[in-house]
Protein backbone atom coordinates (compact mmCIF):
# COMPACT_ATOMS: atom_id res chain seq x y z
CA UNK A 1 0.00 0.00 0.00
CA UNK A 2 1.51 3.18 -0.96
CA UNK A 3 1.94 6.01 1.71
CA UNK A 4 1.69 3.55 4.67
CA UNK A 5 5.21 4.72 5.98
CA UNK A 6 3.82 8.17 6.06
CA UNK A 7 0.32 7.31 7.17
CA UNK A 8 1.77 5.49 10.19
CA UNK A 9 4.15 8.38 11.33
CA UNK A 10 1.09 10.71 10.97
CA UNK A 11 -0.82 8.16 12.93
CA UNK A 12 1.60 8.14 15.86
CA UNK A 13 1.49 11.81 15.91
CA UNK A 14 -2.28 12.48 15.74
CA UNK A 15 -2.76 9.77 18.55
CA UNK A 16 -0.09 11.34 20.81
CA UNK A 17 -1.73 14.79 20.33
CA UNK A 18 -5.22 13.34 21.10
CA UNK A 19 -3.33 11.87 24.16
CA UNK A 20 -2.73 15.13 25.42
CA UNK A 21 -5.71 16.54 24.53
CA UNK A 22 -7.56 13.96 26.34
CA UNK A 23 -9.71 13.04 23.32
CA UNK A 24 -8.11 9.38 22.56
CA UNK A 25 -11.70 8.08 22.32
CA UNK A 26 -13.59 10.73 20.03
CA UNK A 27 -10.55 10.77 17.70
CA UNK A 28 -10.88 7.15 17.44
CA UNK A 29 -14.85 7.04 16.37
CA UNK A 30 -13.67 9.75 13.85
CA UNK A 31 -11.19 7.96 12.36
CA UNK A 32 -13.36 4.86 11.90
CA UNK A 33 -16.12 7.22 10.47
CA UNK A 34 -13.21 9.03 8.12
CA UNK A 35 -12.12 5.24 7.31
CA UNK A 36 -15.91 3.84 6.49
CA UNK A 37 -16.88 7.31 4.69
CA UNK A 38 -13.73 6.93 2.51
CA UNK A 39 -13.58 3.19 2.20
CA UNK A 40 -17.42 2.90 0.99
CA UNK A 41 -17.16 5.78 -1.46
CA UNK A 42 -15.28 5.62 -4.75
CA UNK A 43 -16.12 9.04 -5.65
CA UNK A 44 -14.73 10.44 -2.41
CA UNK A 45 -11.33 8.67 -3.24
CA UNK A 46 -11.22 10.29 -6.57
CA UNK A 47 -11.82 13.33 -5.42
CA UNK A 48 -9.38 12.77 -2.41
CA UNK A 49 -6.73 11.32 -5.42
CA UNK A 50 -7.44 13.63 -8.08
CA UNK A 51 -4.47 15.72 -8.87
CA UNK A 52 -6.93 18.29 -11.21
CA UNK A 53 -8.88 19.39 -8.02
CA UNK A 54 -7.32 22.34 -6.19
CA UNK A 55 -6.40 21.33 -2.19
CA UNK A 56 -8.72 24.55 -1.13
CA UNK A 57 -12.24 22.36 -2.85
CA UNK A 58 -10.75 19.30 -1.48
CA UNK A 59 -10.84 20.52 1.73
CA UNK A 60 -13.93 22.32 1.89
CA UNK A 61 -15.76 19.11 0.59
CA UNK A 62 -14.09 16.85 3.24
CA UNK A 63 -14.81 19.71 6.10
CA UNK A 64 -18.23 19.56 4.93
CA UNK A 65 -18.48 16.08 5.04
CA UNK A 66 -16.55 15.49 8.38
CA UNK A 67 -18.36 18.59 9.84
CA UNK A 68 -18.70 17.05 13.43
CA UNK A 69 -15.27 15.48 13.98
CA UNK A 70 -12.94 16.60 16.64
CA UNK A 71 -10.73 20.06 16.28
CA UNK A 72 -7.83 17.05 17.12
CA UNK A 73 -9.32 15.40 13.58
CA UNK A 74 -10.43 18.62 11.71
CA UNK A 75 -6.45 19.51 12.72
CA UNK A 76 -5.51 16.67 10.89
CA UNK A 77 -7.19 17.29 7.39
CA UNK A 78 -5.68 20.99 7.67
CA UNK A 79 -2.01 19.41 7.96
CA UNK A 80 -2.35 16.59 5.56
CA UNK A 81 -4.00 19.79 3.03
CA UNK A 82 -0.71 22.30 3.98
CA UNK A 83 1.65 19.17 3.24
CA UNK A 84 0.31 17.81 -0.11
CA UNK A 85 -0.91 14.61 1.13
CA UNK A 86 -4.24 14.75 1.73
CA UNK A 87 -4.35 11.26 -0.47
CA UNK A 88 -3.16 9.86 2.87
CA UNK A 89 -6.05 10.52 4.96
CA UNK A 90 -7.54 6.92 4.66
CA UNK A 91 -4.51 5.31 5.63
CA UNK A 92 -4.01 7.57 8.24
CA UNK A 93 -7.40 7.01 9.30
CA UNK A 94 -6.34 2.59 9.31
CA UNK A 95 -3.21 3.21 11.26
CA UNK A 96 -4.84 5.58 14.05
CA UNK A 97 -7.28 2.99 14.55
CA UNK A 98 -4.87 -0.43 14.62
CA UNK A 99 -2.46 2.00 16.88
CA UNK A 100 -5.27 3.01 19.12
CA UNK A 101 -6.06 -1.00 19.89
CA UNK A 102 -3.19 -1.61 20.41
CA UNK A 103 -2.18 1.02 23.04
CA UNK A 104 -5.62 -0.66 24.48
CA UNK A 105 -3.86 -4.05 24.32
CA UNK A 106 -5.99 -5.31 21.72
CA UNK A 107 -5.43 -6.45 18.01
CA UNK A 108 -7.34 -7.06 15.22
CA UNK A 109 -6.66 -10.24 13.29
CA UNK A 110 -7.43 -10.26 9.71
CA UNK A 111 -8.06 -13.88 8.90
CA UNK A 112 -8.98 -14.77 4.87
CA UNK A 113 -10.67 -17.76 3.86
CA UNK A 114 -12.34 -19.28 1.15
CA UNK A 115 -15.77 -19.44 2.80
CA UNK A 116 -16.53 -18.22 6.19
CA UNK A 117 -15.03 -18.72 9.46
CA UNK A 118 -16.99 -21.31 11.98
CA UNK A 119 -17.25 -19.89 15.19
CA UNK A 120 -15.08 -22.80 16.73
CA UNK A 121 -12.39 -22.28 14.11
CA UNK A 122 -12.98 -18.24 15.45
CA UNK A 123 -11.79 -19.43 18.76
CA UNK A 124 -8.96 -21.40 18.14
CA UNK A 125 -7.55 -18.62 15.97
CA UNK A 126 -8.32 -15.89 18.92
CA UNK A 127 -6.57 -18.35 21.18
CA UNK A 128 -3.60 -18.29 18.80
CA UNK A 129 -3.31 -14.81 18.41
CA UNK A 130 -3.39 -14.37 21.92
CA UNK A 131 -0.69 -17.19 22.35
CA UNK A 132 1.40 -15.48 19.74
CA UNK A 133 0.89 -11.43 20.53
CA UNK A 134 -0.56 -11.54 24.52
CA UNK A 135 -2.63 -9.39 23.76
CA UNK A 136 -6.74 -9.48 22.99
CA UNK A 137 -8.15 -9.89 19.38
CA UNK A 138 -11.31 -9.34 17.70
CA UNK A 139 -11.46 -11.39 14.46
CA UNK A 140 -12.22 -9.34 11.05
CA UNK A 141 -13.31 -12.85 8.64
CA UNK A 142 -12.61 -11.80 5.03
CA UNK A 143 -13.84 -14.41 1.94
CA UNK A 144 -11.05 -14.80 -1.19
CA UNK A 145 -12.35 -17.63 -2.93
CA UNK A 146 -9.35 -17.37 -4.73
CA UNK A 147 -7.04 -18.72 -2.26
CA UNK A 148 -8.65 -21.98 -2.78
CA UNK A 149 -8.57 -23.40 0.78
CA UNK A 150 -6.77 -22.78 3.92
CA UNK A 151 -6.03 -18.97 5.16
CA UNK A 152 -4.10 -16.56 5.62
CA UNK A 153 -3.61 -14.81 9.44
CA UNK A 154 -2.49 -11.15 9.65
CA UNK A 155 -2.01 -9.52 12.92
CA UNK A 156 -0.40 -6.27 12.96
CA UNK A 157 3.07 -6.24 11.12
CA UNK A 158 2.55 -10.41 10.80
CA UNK A 159 1.61 -12.55 8.22
CA UNK A 160 0.81 -16.35 8.27
CA UNK A 161 0.32 -17.66 4.75
CA UNK A 162 -1.13 -21.13 4.95
CA UNK A 163 -3.58 -21.14 1.92
CA UNK A 164 -4.27 -23.57 -0.71
CA UNK A 165 -3.15 -21.48 -3.63
CA UNK A 166 0.34 -20.19 -1.50
CA UNK A 167 1.55 -23.47 -1.12
CA UNK A 168 0.39 -24.52 -5.10
CA UNK A 169 2.54 -21.77 -6.33
CA UNK A 170 5.69 -23.03 -4.08
CA UNK A 171 5.44 -26.12 -4.90
CA UNK A 172 5.05 -25.19 -8.57
CA UNK A 173 8.12 -22.48 -8.50
CA UNK A 174 9.86 -25.42 -6.82
CA UNK A 175 9.44 -27.82 -9.93
CA UNK A 176 10.32 -25.17 -12.11
CA UNK A 177 13.33 -24.75 -10.07
CA UNK A 178 14.27 -28.78 -10.23
CA UNK A 179 13.31 -28.68 -14.04
CA UNK A 180 16.48 -26.90 -15.01
CA UNK A 181 19.10 -29.07 -12.72
CA UNK A 182 21.01 -31.56 -14.15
Amino acid sequence: MTGTRAGQRYAKAVLDYAKEQNALEVVNADMKDIFATINGSKELQNVIQSPIIKLSNKKAALMEIFSRINTVSQGLIDVLIENNRIDLLKVVAEKYIILYDKMRGEEVAVVTTAVPLSGELEKKVLAKVNELTGNKATIENKVDESIIGGFILRVGDLQYNASIAYQLNNLKRDLHNNTYVS
